[in-house]
Parts: structure tokens; sequence; C-alpha cells
């Protein structure tokens, strides 16, 4: 290798220095502003177009900072800078109805607290991203709520024609297993002229009278742990010892009865027009299940039901008329008249009862005996 090449090699390279011109040029093409004040009174020692063109002077051109930001908080800035930390502050420049979100960061020059360098970022579109976030996730809460709001509207309204268990077992598998109960009591009521009613009264009038009574009926049923089964008209069906079973189905199917002609009968005592019922009960077994396909209801059928119908039509105004099954189950806690013997279709001749009322308590209470 010659000498001269030798050399070459040893000597260092000697950097370029880069025009101050196109500095200036460099930094005013920048997408974000950047400027260069003096701390103590904010006057701008340089800025590029961009931080001109976001940060405008009103007016003066040589405003400083803190004249041209709005609520710009000069001595919270300059205390952290002094303090050799940076500071940070939010705006939104308005034109007209357009506006501009920015982000202005100061820090200072080389370490020091005599001049602060500040960078203006433009933030719109990331605040437009998170107002679009924010506005997508209200959308998704609101719809969530107005889909819980309509999951709970049908939950209420297939509780008022199943069980819940029955409910909560098609919710969960789609479909409900017939299930037979060998030891359910049936209530089933209709009102006394009825037919005539519906002719003679306003229509309005005599469902809002209807549902008043059937609602109160409800609560009944309810109060005693029986399941409102169906209203036919002006029929009503309850039922005792489904789909959970109950040793007392039938003296809690005999206290609904009592109570809901007790509540006619003060209703009555209170109004010009009168409703009076025919009550029929009886035990025996039946079927429950879901019936239909898209117009489904819960219901319940079998021997039970249809003597409970065959006692309700044999029924008197105002009475409660019941099976010689369920007058077994009822005679040592419940006051009972017979009503002798008769024909009832489909099942020949049958001891027939009146339920008159409940026995006093006479259960001797461990409290009494000490």
């Amino acid at each position: 290798m010659s000498e001269a090449a030798a050399t070459e090699l040893d000597t260092p390279a000697v950097p370029v220095a880069f025009p101050e011109e196109s500095l200036g040029d460099l930094l005013r093409d920048l997408e974000t502003g950047v400027a260069v004040v003096t701390v103590a009174d904010w006057r701008i020692v340089f800025e590029n177009g961009r931080f001109f063109k976001w940060c405008p002077p009103n007016g003066d051109t040589d405003a400083p900072l803190d004249s041209r930001l709005n609520e710009f908080r000069a001595d919270r800035a300059r205390d952290r800078i002094k303090g050799n930390r940076s500071y940070r502050q939010d705006f939104e420049l308005r034109d007209g109805a357009r506006s501009t979100f920015l982000e202005i960061t100061m820090r200072g020059f080389d370490g020091g607290d005599e001049f602060a360098v500040v960078e203006c970022r433009d933030m719109t579109a990331q605040k437009r991203a998170e107002f679009m976030l924010e506005s997508y996730s209200e959308v998704a809460e609101r719809n969530t709520r107005e889909l819980q709001k309509e999951k709970d509207r049908v939950e209420r309204l297939l509780l008022n024609i199943m069980p819940r268990s029955v409910y909560e077992e098609m919710k969960d598998y789609g479909t409900v297993t017939p299930q037979r109960y060998d030891n359910a009591t049936i209530l089933l009521l209709d009102f006394v002229d009825f037919t005539e009613m519906a002719v003679s009264r306003e229509p309005g009038e005599l469902v809002a009278e209807l549902n008043d009574i059937f609602s109160a009926f409800d609560r009944i049923v309810e109060m005693f742990g029986c399941e409102r089964i169906k209203t036919m008209g002006d029929g009503y069906m309850c039922v005792s010892g489904l789909p959970e079973t109950s040793p007392d189905h039938a003296a809690d199917m005999a206290r609904v009865a009592l109570r809901l002609r007790r509540y006619l009968d003060r209703r009555n005592a209170a109004h010009t027009r009168t409703w009076n019922c025919r009550i029929g009960i009886a035990t025996g077994s039946v079927i429950g299940s879901i019936v239909g396909i898209q117009k489904y209801v819960y219901d319940i059928f079998g021997p039970g039901v249809n003597l409970a119908a065959r006692m309700e039509s044999m029924s008197e105004s105002m009475q409660i008329t019941v099976s010689t099954e369920t007058y077994d189950l009822l005679r040592d806690d419940f006051i009972m008249e017979e009503r002798g013997t008769h024909t009832v279709k489909g099942f020949g001749e049958k001891e027939l009862y009146y339920l008159e009322g409940e026995k006093e308590r006479t259960t001797i209470r461990r409290e009494n005996r000490m």
C-alpha cells in the first residue's frame, strides 16, 4: 500500500456541516408545529409554518405565546420547565363549526430554562377516533340495555303462561318434557250469566272489570304457591301440586277457592254490578306440557282436569263443589257439606260436597304447652 493511501485511511472523516437554511426549511416542512420561545416572557424566537397556522396571533404578529393560546397555564408551564420537566396541555382551535384539537408539549432547550422548545401536534384524527369509539360504546351499551329490557319483557310474558321451572327448562334446552303428576288439585271457575253480561254491557267496561278480577285472582293464587294455568273467556283455571310437588296441594287449593269467593263477596258489596261465580275442585292425575309450536302455551290435561270441569259445571252460584278424592284430603281441616250422590259424566256415581270454610286450628302449638 502506498504511503498516500495509508495516510488517507488514517485520516478521520470530517463531518459535513448541515446548512442552516436547509435546517429551517426542514423545520418548516414538518407535519408538527415547532416553535422556540423564551421562558421568561414567552416571546417567540422561531416558529415554523404549522405552528403559525395552528396558533396564529390575534392581530399583533409579535404577540407572545401566552396570548396566542387560550387558557394557557403560563405559570405552571414555567415552573415545570425550570424544574427540568416537560409541560403538556390540550387545546381546541375553533374555525366556525370546525374544531381542531391540538396537543402542546414544552421542554427546556438543551436542558436549560431560558428557552423552551414547543411542539404542537394535530390530535383531531385521534380525538375523532376516540369520540367515535365512545359513541359506539354508548350505542352498544344502550343496545345491550334495550336487549336486556326486551329479554326481561319476554321473560315476564312467558312466566304469565307457564311456571318458572318450565320456563327455565325451555330456556336451557329449547323444549319441555311432558310430565305426569299423580297428585294434583285443580280448580276451575266461571261466572254465572256471563253470556248475558257480554251482550248487555259495554265491551271495554266489561273487559276492564274482568281484568281487575283476574288480576286479584292471580295474586291470591300466587300467595298460596299455586299456579294459574290459563283463562278461557270468563273461565279461570289454576292448579296446586305441580310443577313442584306439595303434600298440601288440596288444602292450598281449598284456601285459594275460599279467598276467591270472599274477594267476590266483598267486591259485590262495594259495587252496583255483581259478579257471581261457580267453582269446582278435583284431585287427580294430570299431564303438564308445552302445547303448540309458534303460539305455544303451557297446559294441563287428564282425568283430574276433566273431573274439575265436571265439578264446576255441577256447582251452584257462589258455591265450591269438590269431588270425593278432594273431600278425603280436606275433611279434617275444612268445613264440608254433603251434596249427596250424583252421576258425573265419564266418572260414574260420586259423592259430591260443598266447601264451606276452614276449621279453626286444633293443633296444639308447642309454646302453648309450656
